[in-house]
């Protein structure tokens, strides 16, 4: 089922669209049907208790933010509500900076971020007479992308890259990097400055947290960068290591060589997993707000994010699940 639920979630990833408010009337078929016994030939009372079971929960779940842990919330709340038809669980694709926004004005009850949140952000929610927690969901790692016919920039130094992005940055040609390589324009592609990618790689890479150049394309939807790059071949850009695993068969990762370091490391789960890849491996979270920790339905969700089978999703969907220690800390907070 969770292989069905990814296929449904990257048609979705597809669309242009920022809110995908996903209605339960699908999953509320699914209940029905295993509820009337169908093939699995329930007796009455097992009837009743799948129905009282799938019937228990009711409400609506908004998160909103991160366009990187969009497909891992997305691939999660699909999957709960088909267990859970009572409820609706609705998830935006707005950047970092505005899902925090959202749960700070009452829009939204978990923030999706690829970033840390702020003691200012904090200090916001509390003066409105509420508290945030952080939760970890899966660990990513930021993926430098080029044209699958791009075959001189396989591999590249952070220096290099730091000369390409850095605030008034000289490099307008791939020979101004490299004497060898071609003397063509590099169109650059990145997340707006609202993205928490943003904010993580300008710091990783260029040293100073939203410290870029301004010419290039920017987008919150990474979508659109996957497109802009793959359609042009002396293009760069970078997003969400999930992005490169659903598009990897017309973009082609960067291998890195940090600072200090004799050999260049590529993306891979493996890789993201153990810390190699540096300086672009990080968590990626989620910010429920307290009051909403205190709805059955909020701690469901929760709860079934750090199952077995949440995490389960998180790898299918292109990440790295969780340590066990990261699932039991998250989980104290909603027991």
């Amino acid at each position: 089922m969770a292989k069905g639920i990814i296929q449904k979630g990257i048609l979705l990833l597809a669309s242009l669209a920022l809110v995908f408010p996903l209605a339960a009337c699908g999953g509320a078929n699914n209940g029905n049907n295993a509820a009337n016994g169908g093939s699995g030939g329930e007796t009455g009372s097992q009837q009743n208790q799948t129905s009282n079971q799938t019937e228990e929960l009711s409400g609506e779940i908004i998160l909103n933010g991160s366009s990187t842990v969009y497909p891992v919330a997305l691939a999660v709340a699909e999957e709960f509500m088909n267990a859970n038809p009572g409820v609706n669980v609705q998830v935006a694709s707005t950047g970092s900076s505005n899902g925090i926004k959202a749960i700070i004005n009452g829009e939204a009850d978990i923030a999706n971020a690829s970033r840390l949140i702020k003691d200012e952000e904090v200090q916001t929610i509390q003066a409105n007479g509420d508290d945030v927690v952080q939760m970890p969901v899966a660990f990513d790692g930021i993926t430098v992308v080029i044209h699958k016919d791009n075959d001189w920039a396989e591999e590249m130094t952070v220096e290099q890259l730091k000369m390409i992005w850095e605030p008034g940055s000289q490099v307008t040609y791939w020979s101004d990097v490299d004497p060898s390589w071609p003397n063509e324009k590099i169109n650059l592609y990145g997340p707006g400055t609202a993205s928490g990618t943003f904010e993580y790689f300008t710091e990783a890479i260029v040293g100073e947290a939203f410290a870029s150049r301004e010419d290039y394309i920017p987008s919150e939807d990474d979508n659109v960068l996957v497109q802009g790059v793959s359609n042009d071949k002396y293009s760069l850009g970078y997003f969400g290591f999930a992005y490169y695993i659903e598009n990897q068969d017309k973009l082609k990762a960067v291998a890195i060589k940090a600072e200090g370091s004799d050999e260049y490391v590529a993306p891979t789960l493996e890789t993201i997993n153990n810390g190699t890849y540096a300086p672009l491996s990080r968590e990626i979270y989620m910010y429920p707000l307290k009051s909403a920790l205190e709805r059955p339905e909020v701690k469901a969700f929760i709860e079934y994010y750090m199952s077995e089978e949440g995490q389960e999703l998180v790898e299918l969907v292109g990440y790295v699940s969780l340590t066990q220690d990261r699932i039991e800390e998250n989980l104290s907070h909603v027991r």
